[in-house]
């Protein structure tokens, strides 16, 4: 019968090893998103793994540095809003997709609301989360090309530009904010606030599209 011989490593070991990870990797994400959601926007790796179950050690042995998790993170909160994502059919009409685009990017700011505040704090010194704002907007602006190509198809390609530019706007995170933390504004009216801009926008598309 042949013995492994002390010290080596088999499949199964190394398997358990990166099944260990994975779950130390996963309880760590999940509690440092947990944290953010309670109000806590600013974390400290010791609050983190505490929350996790895990030791100080054990978060820094998966996560490189912070901007590593902030990347982790990141890419779990953009899943999440993923999963919550239901696509309009460009092929309704033009105040349906309106109607239906505002209340579902009003649903997923609030979904990932703590988590762009808590961005907000440290923004200006993380890369990584300045990187993942960006990917924010660029799910919304690909989006309006996709709901709104009736109206932006006759424009010029610099005016087109301008209008998914000023539509992500009026659809993410920067204006909600205001709407919601500095205007003080319930949910339906700063739904109705978004409605009503990207309603005049599309309208001078469609005006400018025709003349």
């Amino acid at each position: 019968m042949l013995r492994k011989k002390r010290g080596s490593v088999g499949t199964n070991g190394s398997d358990g090893r990166t099944a260990r990870a994975e779950r130390t990797r996963r309880s760590v994400i999940q509690a440092h998103i947990r944290l953010i959601e309670s109000g806590e926007l600013k974390p400290t790796g010791a609050q983190i793994a505490d929350a996790a179950g895990v030791s100080l050690r054990a978060l820094w042995a998966n996560f490189n540095d912070l901007e590593t998790l902030f990347a982790a993170t990141g890419a779990e909160v953009l899943s999440r809003q993923d999963e919550q994502f239901v696509p309009v059919s460009p092929e309704l009409p033009l105040p349906d997709r309106i109607e239906r685009f505002c209340a579902q990017r009003a649903r997923l700011l609030e979904l990932v609301a703590q988590q762009a505040r808590a961005a907000s704090l440290r923004e200006s010194v993380s890369p990584q989360l300045r990187t993942n704002r960006q990917l924010h907007i660029k799910r919304v602006t690909d989006e309006i090309e996709i709901l709104f190509v009736h109206e932006l198809i006759g424009l010029t390609r610099t005016r087109r530009t301008q209008v998914v530019q000023a539509l992500g706007i009026a659809s993410t995170w920067a204006s909600w904010s205001v709407l919601r933390d500095e205007y003080a504004l319930p949910v339906d009216e700063a739904v109705a606030v978004m409605r009503q801009s990207v309603s005049a926008l599309l309208a001078s598309a469609v005006h400018v599209a025709l003349g």
